[in-house]
């Protein structure tokens, strides 16, 4: 295999909710949800059921036909959100890719060709696409492959000032994370947002969210903009979006998508058979009572446990972030340092920037299950350094 990925020397060969069992048969409590992929948590019944009647059924027609399945998919979508229509691909960068080019046809199907460029945030993570890394505009990413894609303007996130000063004539519009999570689980002030959305309205730019990892429930409502109380114009999905079945999706209004015809994007496999038996099974999960209820109450607990380790442990770590169950531990020490003793502690978690350690549980953890995480926790931090109560009392 191309040697991309700096692999953990762990494999799984089955997984019950969230839990992970290894080849050798330790158990893992697995708060990565593969990178916010899993939501639902491993093998839910209702997933299976729906892939399995599916798979028996067809798998793959191509996009040169209707696929019903689909278009259920994304009516139920389109009413859950503010979105008209919905275009389906296979993943989070695909999606974005989808977002920056509607994005910059909207402007040419306006009389306004010459407005193409994008503003985007420092510490922002798009995709690891050519134009999607120019967008993330990190260095590390983007350092050995040729000349940077053209087209976008980075500024600090939350400098609403320097927002302003970089819309030019050639703008066409905003791209903004409701929270970066790559970026080490940050996000600006809701007030930003709103900011964003009036400017967009002023100067006649398209508001796109990236909701590849905090969109479908990952922060207690189904997408994450609705904490902010703005509405984009476009938003990309994808993660947790198939419930761990490959599946992204471009949402926007019909104002948004008016040079979408056809012939000016597609995907082979975007939309097929099986991704929307998957995506149409995490809806039914999701959108039933209580269910964004259960992440917001399991986000409190989480976080009221976790602040008592850093009361704890100062000197190991020095806060938590977040919203829903996109949870970040700030660390004192390394991360990398920590995510390996929370792995040695059977404990799965996901560095981000920052120096912060993501806890991402599956959005239908227990009570019960994040105690035994939290006390993972603190066995790992124990490692670094005494209690605080311990070196008072030896002080």
């Amino acid at each position: 295999m191309l040697p991309v990925f700096a692999r953990v020397d762990v494999a799984f060969e089955r997984g019950e909710g969230p839990w992970l069992i290894s080849t050798n048969g330790d158990r893992y409590l697995d708060f990565t949800s593969g990178v916010a992929v899993n939501a639902l948590g491993h093998a839910h019944p209702h997933l299976v059921a729906a892939l399995q009647e599916q798979a028996a059924k067809l798998w793959h027609v191509s996009n040169l036909f209707r696929i019903p399945e689909g278009e259920r998919l994304a009516a139920r979508l389109c009413e859950a959100s503010f979105a008209d229509v919905v275009f389906f691909c296979n993943s989070g960068a695909e999606a974005m890719e989808a977002c920056i080019k509607m994005a910059r046809k909207y402007q040419a199907a306006n009389g306004k060709p010459e407005r193409y460029r994008l503003i985007t945030f420092e510490g922002a993570f798009h995709g690891r696409t050519l134009a999607t890394l120019a967008a993330g505009g990190q260095q590390k990413y983007l350092e050995g492959f040729g000349p940077v894609v053209e087209g976008f303007d980075q500024v600090p996130l939350g400098d609403l000032e320097a927002t302003k000063k970089a819309i030019g004539p050639h703008t066409a519009g905003i791209i903004i994370e409701p929270w970066q999570g790559e970026g080490g689980v940050r996000a600006a002030d809701p007030s930003f947002f709103r900011a964003l959305r009036q400017l967009c309205d002023e100067h006649g730019l398209v508001l796109v969210f990236d909701e590849v990892q905090t969109g479908m429930g990952r922060v207690g409502s189904l997408f994450a903009h609705e904490r902010t109380g703005v509405t984009p114009d476009i938003m990309a999905l994808a993660k947790a979006l198939g419930g761990g079945f490959p599946m992204g999706a471009c949402l926007a209004t019909s104002a948004a998508a008016v040079g979408m015809t056809p012939g000016t994007h597609g995907s082979t496999f975007g939309g097929n058979l099986l991704a929307s038996a998957a995506g149409n099974a995490t809806l039914d999960v999701m959108l039933a009572p209580g269910f964004f209820d259960h992440v917001q109450r399991m986000s409190l607990f989480m976080k009221q446990k976790l602040a008592a380790i850093v009361d704890r442990y100062p000197d190991v770590v020095s806060g938590v972030r977040g919203d829903g169950l996109l949870i970040g531990l700030k660390a004192v020490v390394p991360a990398a340092d920590l995510g390996v003793a929370l792995r040695d502690e059977k404990l799965l978690t996901v560095g981000a920037g920052e120096n912060v350690v993501r806890l991402l549980p599956p959005l239908i953890v227990t009570e019960a299950e994040i105690e035994d995480a939290v006390a993972r926790v603190e066995r790992a931090c124990a490692k670094f350094a005494q209690p605080a109560a311990v070196r008072g009392a030896a002080q």
